[in-house]
């Protein structure tokens, strides 16, 4: 009657992940989600729970009724003691309020499964996660537990078998960190096929709650009602399905019941049948690329924790490669990724658990277009096109301007800039439109077609740069003041200065690309006008890449973040071919940097500029940080910090786009193939990857040579950039193309 729950096929044992112990920890919890609902699932034999998220989960802290502070009155005044030298000004460019963290993002709540099955208890445990599907699973003797959150229905489907089971199922809110008084209320009702139970949490001081709904379908045995919920006895079959809605006031939990009904299939199999409507959309998805380093097959089967002992093994890196795609794909839908993906145990979540956008957003989606996973972009624009009013407001309010300024951290409800303070005053950040919209650029090279939402966006960030950038400096030249290095200060200076590089590539960048979204426009002619007459970047006295191209004021190398490096990745602005010098400059700044607290997004961002300036062993070096590091949980979701402190997923969502930009790099006008190979990684096979002048490229390589096969969809010619150099490519649409490279 059901079918097999193994991690994955026996021929692709890295598609999935598998220990033989329960969980003991939430962050050793398997995960699985649709980008709306999440779930971890603890596989505790006699013990089933399931932690329940929502991507809309947020508590209320005041910060639903924070507004962008009112300084564009102040701003002449402050870019004109910035220019004089003062460079400290920006410290008092405040309304003086306290730093206000965005609404925390935090768990619902856990259902719990809890009694013994009568039978093969004797028999060995194993619990797996299969990535092509999304499910996970856990037995022992004939006591079996599978989980998967539905892509088809929106729906947390968890189903239970034995021959006989004795069980309690509760809804429980009491997970770590919650709160005090929240105003929790359950109801348990049942149905002639089970049971109904919902959970009411309304957050304290508030008119905002969530509400939970699990459905039970029973087979065989008994179902009566308990004190804390349901108990089940002699049955042989548990199918629960579960949902959590967020709302304000009272939610009809009847018409949330005949919707979960509505779900039920007419047939005897309803859980293989909502499985299969669910993989017409996971694995089509999961399945378009696919990394095989050739791994020993033996390090292939191991359990992850096993796994992860061995930092330079090719197979650990394929399962990771496969697990950040997987968890990637399962976080993303009515939003993209937080700093913990989609999941979350405890209500104390780090940094509020937000979308932290100077940095980790973007890092944690660098693979969306390369590696096929256009979900991923769509749910990243979802948020920028949902924010776009307060990103209005933001370039108002702060800097008295037309068109958008968007935040540098967002709870996933409001866009504005209200979290700063003096020592991280990101209310001065301008780069953020741009550095938010690249991604959705890369996406419409990759297809071939411009989005009108996307033209429409950038082209009030040109309209934004056009009211900002009008100061010059003594000489004349145009400036960009204040300007801020997230989340950096000069070594002599104050965090807002004067021309930081990451503010200049972006207003070069968005003026650039709003007039190729609008070509023949008046408006096009004045923005790449206006992109010409912005100063270049400067070279230190140390042959690097200044951080602030102002004269006078100094690098402070150590530190995560390389924002002045956004040039280099994921712009193209500074790279090896057109402009040598400055992609020297690049490199020099690369090497100079040091890692402060050894964040796993530092470790990642450094590897993907090392990978596009073509620096095999710095990419290598970044990698080898964060395998040594002890970054990654049992579940093969990562740790901000070493020794696996702070759950978070950068590390875990960022390795894949580091593994493709270091055999694979495109632009629209240019294919470069294994740029940066680590040494360790001698052979593989890496398919589907999506170039971005509309090709889908395979790529097979052993220490001797290469060949990769592309399928352009579009009649196209590009530079072909290998270690023999460069050539021209002609590209027919509909005709693959077969390369074949020599010894590297």
């Amino acid at each position: 009657m059901h079918r097999s729950a193994d991690p994955a096929p026996a021929t692709a044992p890295h598609h999935g992940t598998w220990e033989p112990a329960p969980a003991a920890r939430w962050e050793d919890a398997y995960l699985s989600g649709n980008g709306h609902h999440g779930a971890l699932v603890f596989g505790d034999p006699d013990d089933d729970r399931v932690i329940v998220t929502h991507h809309t989960l947020v508590r209320p802290n005041g910060a639903e009724r924070a507004r962008p502070p009112r300084l564009a009155a102040e701003l002449p005044a402050l870019q004109d003691r910035l220019l004089a030298g003062d460079r400290t000004a920006a410290e008092s460019f405040t309304d003086g309020r306290p730093l206000q963290w965005v609404q925390p993002f935090h768990p619902a709540f856990r259902t719990r499964l809890r009694g013994r099955s009568t039978a093969g208890a004797e028999h060995g445990y194993r619990r797996s996660v299969d990535f092509t599907s999304g499910e996970v699973s856990a037995h022992r003797g004939d006591r079996r537990s599978r989980v998967f959150v539905s892509r088809a229905d929106d729906v947390i489907v968890q189903h239970v078998t034995a021959s006989e089971l004795t069980l309690d199922l509760t809804l429980e809110h009491q997970l770590p960190g919650a709160p005090p008084g929240l105003a929790v209320g359950h109801g348990a009702f049942l149905t002639p096929g089970g049971a109904l139970l919902n959970i009411r949490v309304r957050y304290p001081g508030s008119d905002r709650a969530y509400t939970g709904v699990t459905l039970a379908l029973v087979t065989g045995g008994t179902t009566r009602l308990a004190p804390t919920g349901v108990r089940l006895t002699g049955a042989t079959e548990v199918l629960l399905l579960t949902r959590v809605r967020r709302h304000t006031g009272e939610l009809d939990v009847a018409a949330q019941t005949r919707a979960l009904q509505a779900l039920l299939p007419d047939d005897r199999q309803p859980y293989d049948t909502l499985l299969d409507r669910h993989l017409a959309h996971h694995r089509t998805a999961y399945t378009r690329v696919t990394l095989d380093l050739r791994a020993d097959a033996a390090e292939r089967a191991l359990p992850g924790t096993e796994l992860l002992k061995r930092t330079r093994s090719p197979a650990l890196l394929e399962r990771l490669f496969a697990a950040g795609r997987y968890h990637l794909l399962s976080a993303s839908g009515l939003l993209p990724p937080r700093l913990t993906g989609l999941w979350t145990g405890d209500w104390n979540t780090a940094w509020s658990g937000a979308f932290t956008n100077d940095a980790n957003l973007n890092l944690q989606t660098a693979s969306a277009a390369s590696t096929a996973l256009p979900e991923v972009t769509d749910a990243l624009a979802s948020l920028i096109h949902r924010q776009l009013g307060d990103w209005r407001e933001n370039a108002r309010a702060v800097f008295g301007a037309r068109g958008v300024v968007a935040p540098a951290h967002s709870d996933g409800e409001s866009g504005l800039s209200y979290h700063f303070s003096r020592e991280y005053p990101l209310h001065l950040w301008t780069a953020g439109a741009d550095w938010l919209l690249k991604p959705l650029v890369d996406h419409d090279e990759t297809r071939g077609a411009r989005d009108p939402r996307t033209a429409a966006a950038l082209a009030e960030v040109a309209l934004f740069y056009e009211d900002f950038i009008t100061r010059t400096d003594q000489d004349g030249r145009l400036v960009l003041v204040p300007s801020y290095s997230p989340e950096n200060r000069p070594a002599n200076g104050s965090w807002g200065a004067i021309n930081a590089a990451m503010d200049l590539s972006a207003a070069r960048h968005a003026l650039r690309t709003a007039a190729d979204y609008h070509p023949g426009t008046p408006e096009a002619g004045r923005w790449r006008a206006l992109a010409d007459r912005l100063p270049p970047h400067r070279v230190n006295s140390e042959g690097a890449l200044a951080e602030w191209a102002s004269p006078g004021l100094d690098d402070s190398y150590d530190h995560r973040h390389l924002s002045h490096l956004y040039g280099v990745w994921p712009l193209d602005e500074i790279n090896p071919y057109d402009t040598p010098e400055l992609g020297r400059a690049a490199h020099r700044a690369l090497r100079l940097r040091g890692a402060e607290n050894d964040s796993a997004h530092g470790h990642l961002h450094h590897a993907l500029v090392a990978a596009r300036l073509r620096d095999g062993e710095r990419v290598a070096h970044a990698l080898g940080q964060v395998l040594d590091g002890d970054f990654f949980h049992a579940s093969l979701m990562s740790a901000h910090y070493p020794d696996r402190e702070v759950y978070n997923a950068d590390a875990a969502h960022t390795l894949p786009g580091v593994l493709v930009e270091a055999l694979v790099q495109s632009t629209p006008d240019r294919l470069v193939l294994l740029p940066a190979l680590p040494a360790a990684y001698p052979s593989g096979r890496l398919t589907g990857v999506r170039t971005r002048f509309g090709a889908e490229l395979d790529l097979t390589w052993t220490p001797d040579s290469a060949v990769a096969v592309l399928r352009p969809a579009r009649t196209h010619r590009v530079e072909l950039r290998t270690s023999s150099g460069a050539r021209p490519l002609e590209l027919v649409a509909g005709e693959d193309r077969v390369l074949t490279l020599g010894a590297r």
